[in-house]
């Protein structure tokens, strides 16, 4: 196996993504904004995608989008306290759906919650 080494071979940790990042944005009545998300733990990040087809395939077809290099992402949302960015995200909860309404049932057992419980040893038994 032939191993060359390179003296100016980037660290692991330096990301720049490949051109240009597709950021999905809401238009306002002062135009575009892009839109912070958040993730699995709840911290905000930005979101940018590296082609169209992951775009909508997360998003959706009707999402807008602006063109925005990484350094210009990262300028717009860091006043808003977003350092983070996450490119090509794959995973997104669908969109929220309205459940069936079913009528409570009126018995007894339905007034008091199941998860409430009569302490042990109350002063009644005493």
């Amino acid at each position: 196996m032939n191993q060359r080494l390179y003296t100016e071979d980037p660290e692991p940790s330096e990301r720049h993504p490949a051109g240009p990042l597709l950021v999905p944005v809401r238009s306002g009545p002062l135009g575009h904004t892009a839109r912070v998300f958040r993730t699995a733990l709840g911290d905000r990040t930005a979101v940018a995608f590296t082609s169209e087809e992951r775009l909508t395939a997360v998003l959706g077809p009707d999402q807008p989008w602006i063109t925005l290099a990484e350094p210009a992402l990262r300028a717009l949302t860091e006043p808003l306290g977003v350092t983070a960015l996450t490119l090509d995200p794959q995973l997104a909860a669908p969109a929220p759906r309205s459940l069936p309404r079913h009528p409570a049932p009126a018995t007894a057992a339905a007034a008091e919650p199941p998860h409430v419980r009569q302490p042990v040893g109350s002063a009644a038994d005493r």
